[in-house]
C-alpha cells in the first residue's frame, strides 16, 4: 500500500492511541510518545511495525500518543489510518 496522504485514527482517551500517518520517500519512522514508553515502549513501536509489514507499506512516517492502548487496539487504529491514507474503501482482507 501506497501513504497517498496524512490521515489519523485513534483519539486522545485512556486506553486508546492514536495513531497519524504521513506520505514519506523512503522507509518507515516512528514516533512514539506514551503513558506506559517506560514499560511497553519497544512492544508498542514492534506492534506498529508489524500491522505495516502485513498491509505491505514500505514508506510512511507514523506518529502514535498512546494511553494505555491494548496489542489489538494499536493494530485496529494503524490499519484505519492507513487505509484512510491510501484512500482505500471496501472491506478489510
Amino acid at each position: 500500500m501506497v501513504i497517498v496522504k496524512g490521515a489519523v485514527a485513534g483519539t486522545m482517551e485512556s486506553s486508546d492511541v492514536m495513531i497519524t500517518v504521513r506520505p514519506q520517500s523512503g522507509g518507515i519512522d516512528i514516533s512514539l510518545k506514551s503513558t506506559v514508553e517506560v514499560c511497553f515502549g519497544e512492544q508498542i513501536v514492534a506492534v506498529i511495525r508489524e500491522e505495516l509489514e502485513r498491509l505491505g507499506v514500505e514508506a510512511a512516517r507514523v506518529e502514535a500518543v498512546d494511553h494505555g492502548a491494548l496489542d489489538c487496539t494499536i493494530r485496529a487504529r494503524v490499519t484505519t489510518a492507513v487505509r484512510r491514507a491510501c484512500e482505500e474503501k471496501g472491506d478489510v482482507a
